[in-house]
């Protein structure tokens, strides 16, 4: 749901809305669909999570919200403005704090926050109140006069965040904000996110960690082959999507034996397999890795790992896109 907004939060209804969204890229074999007719609407104070493999058109779709990439067909709006006629206003109303670190690396913290503020008009006492403030925030105290270079990868990544925060933008935008750091960096990032969600900011959120947008978001969108499949609350996606357990086990030869007596079992709608593993989606898990034991080792087949994952967001990823979100 929405955060309630602080008092002067001016927002317009809804702060994203994309309309059969559409983005063709020329392949050397031919046009290749990189998104094809999102539509996707976030209202004001809303923190949403989009999540999707490789490939799928997340970041396609974020690159068009945030003006980077022109829509080949669609509409797309931020704030009520329209973002391939009137893009220098969007940029305006968006802060974007992607995977790259675009820091001023010739500043200090403190310098790359004041004039990101002036940058946007800001006038200079007014920049420098706000480079405290996010710096406050951001728990950032002891690194402000710091050069970026001399930054550990979870400082470099709050002040990239911080920045996109300057001009307090109507709409934030994060490209995966806590890959490659430490639990403990991480779970202090996601303090701040809720706090900024509290005071009535706008967030869209893509991420690898499926534990981040069940924590962090009051919805996700689950993206594949350029389409949004789903969007709604987690726990609604959990009992509305047909999500399933998920059985995964790992032999040391070929599993199509253990695969044949898998799609005989009751309550099973779909066995993958791979060379050496079989994956197995059920509405009822309780039993079925014994019986996969049992048919392996018929066949003269060892288990080297078997794991059993209840109904969750990641078991509505894998049952909607089939893929596991690293592939």
């Amino acid at each position: 749901m929405p955060a309630p907004r602080r008092k002067g939060w001016v927002v317009s209804d809804p702060a994203i809305a994309a309309q059969e969204l559409c983005k063709t890229y020329a392949g050397s074999t031919g046009p290749v669909e990189a998104v094809a007719g999102v539509d996707l609407t976030v209202e004001a104070g809303e923190f949403l999570g989009l999540l999707g493999p490789n490939g799928a058109g997340k970041s396609t779709t974020i690159g068009m919200l945030t003006t980077l990439v022109v829509p080949t067909a669609g509409r797309a709006q931020v704030c009520g403005v329209d973002v391939v006629r009137q893009p220098v206003e969007v940029k305006r109303r968006i802060g974007m704090a992607s995977q790259t670190n675009t820091l001023d690396r010739q500043l200090t913290v403190f310098e790359n926050l004041e004039f990101r503020a002036r940058y946007f008009g800001m006038g200079a006492g007014a920049a420098r109140r706000r480079a405290t403030e996010l710096i406050e925030l951001l728990e950032l105290g002891d690194r402000k006069d710091a050069k970026v270079h001399e930054l550990s990868g979870g400082q470099t990544k709050r002040v990239v965040i911080a920045r996109a925060l300057a001009h307090r933008p109507d709409v934030l935008f994060l490209d995966e904000p806590t890959a490659g750091i430490d639990p403990q960096t991480r779970h202090n990032l996601w303090d701040t996110l809720r706090t900024l969600h509290t005071e009535g900011q706008t967030i869209l959120l893509t991420t690898h960690d499926m534990a981040e947008a069940e924590t962090l978001c009051g919805r996700v969108a689950i993206i594949d082959h350029g389409s949004i499949l789903a969007c709604d609350e987690v726990e609604r996606l959990k009992t509305g999507t047909g999500a399933e357990s998920i059985v995964t086990v790992t032999y040391d030869g070929d599993p199509a034996p253990a695969c044949a007596t898998a799609r005989d079992l009751p309550h099973v709608s779909r066995v993958e397999a791979t060379e050496e593993r079989v994956r197995v989606f059920t509405a009822e898990a309780d039993g079925i890795l014994g019986q996969l034991a049992t048919a392996g080792a018929e066949h003269g087949l060892a288990i080297r790992d078997a794991s059993t994952m209840r109904p969750s967001l990641e078991t509505v990823f894998l049952t909607m896109t089939g893929r596991e979100y690293r592939e």
